[in-house]
């Protein structure tokens, strides 16, 4: 097949050239985008008097048979092709005849790619976002489901403090909100239209780059012609949100590994999320979250790549820039499985709170709460921390709780304390009490779950 772009050239390319330069093999999952981009380019340049209305149709006919027949599987696409935007208007060609070869009117592959990039993206976008979403009302029906159940807070994987599960829940919710936060800004700016832009100065044809934009669901076009073609910051945006999301599965993922041991037997994942050992009849192991704590290394690679890709390119554009493509397909790929896979293991898994009960009297939970309790005898915070220390020595020492220690024991520590001036000191008296404004006492994690609610109630 003769190239679209050989006029200047004597000689055909190496087959190995070939191969290496196309881009045809990942490239053509744009199909649709590169479609409907032509449509409105066409339509656009018909309303500009640049083609006629009767060659505007015949071409958008002809678009239009071509999007049914690789539906169908009737075409297909090789290296001889090059990219999807030389594959389609190849085909429209020879589909047409001739009026075919006013598609490429005041256009060049340079913005053809960029928004047919940017149309795949925000598609892309909004799918990811519709599992982000779901992801978030599994997380808020698990916080409402254990928002009085205790469990063990951890600081440097140590017992820390008393909570509750639905106050974990809730703050992975935050951590997926402002994933979503993220996407959503992401989308505001590269919603914007470089088709017009040309091969990096624009054109000298009276085209209308406001009708296109509009035509093609985009706020506007993009500003400079130069930038338009050269600018992939939307696509290191995008990795870069998918990347932090990722880190946010990954470390939830971990848990799960952790909870999900013997050591800690804190859950009960659902067999179909599970796998088994191939000579160990026992094992139950938690190969899903493990395989979605690893992804997360595909991703942070697809990033570094296009940022490496990106670093020492000069204006405008540089055939470095098709080496776009493969990582953003790949993250995204990889990004909308493990949120699905995520948010359907989550929904499957129970908390075995008998096995979690029975960690609740380790580590002198309540030990910060005494501490604050003897701030409101009016005893100086540092002083009663250093109280509390030795409490936790003798208590250390005798082998008891500090609800255990004696009058005598307190007076020993310090004169100030006794039994009466420690009150309610049960774990579930102090997780009660914390009803600061993002606490874990369960009245303060019921507003959490309101606002979460509320939040995705305003995305609709």
């Amino acid at each position: 097949m003769a190239s679209l772009w050989g006029g200047r050239f004597e000689k055909e390319m190496d087959e190995i050239v070939k191969v290496f330069n196309a881009s045809i093999g990942f490239d053509q999952r744009m199909y649709n985008e590169d479609i409907d981009g032509s449509i409105a380019h066409v339509t656009m340049l018909a309303a500009q008097g640049i083609v006629t209305k009767e060659e505007s149709g015949k071409i958008i006919e002809g678009l239009e048979t071509i999007r049914e027949k690789i539906r169908s599987g009737e075409i297909t696409f090789n290296v001889e092709d090059e990219d999807i935007h030389m594959g389609i208007e190849s085909r429209l060609i020879a589909e047409i005849g001739d009026v075919g070869k006013k598609l490429h009117t005041a256009r060049s592959r340079n913005d053809q790619c960029q928004v047919d990039g940017r149309m795949y993206l925000k598609k892309e976008i909004g799918e990811i976002l519709d599992r982000l979403y779901y992801l978030e009302e599994v997380i808020l029906e698990k916080a409402e489901k254990y928002a009085d159940c205790l469990t063990v807070g951890f600081t440097h994987i140590q017992h820390a403090q008393p909570i509750t599960l639905g106050f974990v829940f809730m703050a992975y919710f935050q951590m997926f909100k402002r994933d979503i936060e993220r996407l959503h800004d992401t989308y505001h700016r590269m919603n914007l239209c470089p088709l017009g832009a040309g091969a990096l100065a624009g054109t000298t044809l009276p085209i209308d780059r406001h009708k296109t934009a509009k035509l093609l669901g985009f706020a506007a076009p993009t500003e400079n012609a130069m930038d338009s073609v050269s600018d992939r910051d939307y696509s290191i945006e995008f990795l870069s949100d998918a990347s932090i999301s990722m880190m946010h599965l990954s470390r939830w993922a971990e848990e799960f590994v952790w909870w999900n041991s013997q050591e800690f037997s804190f859950i009960d994942i659902d067999d179909s999320y599970c796998t088994g050992s191939s000579i160990m009849p026992q094992k139950k192991n938690p190969d899903m979250a493990e395989l979605l704590r690893g992804k997360v290394g595909r991703v942070y690679g697809d990033l570094m790549q296009l940022l490496t890709v990106m670093k020492g390119t000069p204006l405008a554009y540089n055939k470095d820039f098709q080496e776009d493509k493969e990582s953003l397909f790949d993250a995204v790929d990889t990004w909308k499985a493990s949120i699905t896979i995520f948010a359907n293991m989550l929904e499957k898994t129970e908390f075995r709170l008998d096995q979690i009960e029975a960690q609740m009297a380790k580590g002198f939970l309540n030990a910060t709460d005494i501490a604050e309790h003897f701030v409101k005898q009016n005893i100086p915070f540092r002083e009663a921390h250093e109280i509390v220390g030795r409490m936790v020595k003798v208590c250390e020492v005798n082998g008891c709780q500090l609800e255990d220690l004696t009058d005598e024991q307190l007076s020993e520590i310090d004169g100030r304390i006794s039994k009466k001036s420690l009150g309610d000191i049960s774990i579930k008296a102090c997780v009660d009490a914390r009803i600061s404004f993002g606490g874990t006492a369960p009245s303060e994690v019921r507003r959490q779950i309101a606002a979460g609610r509320a939040f995705l109630e305003s995305l609709k």
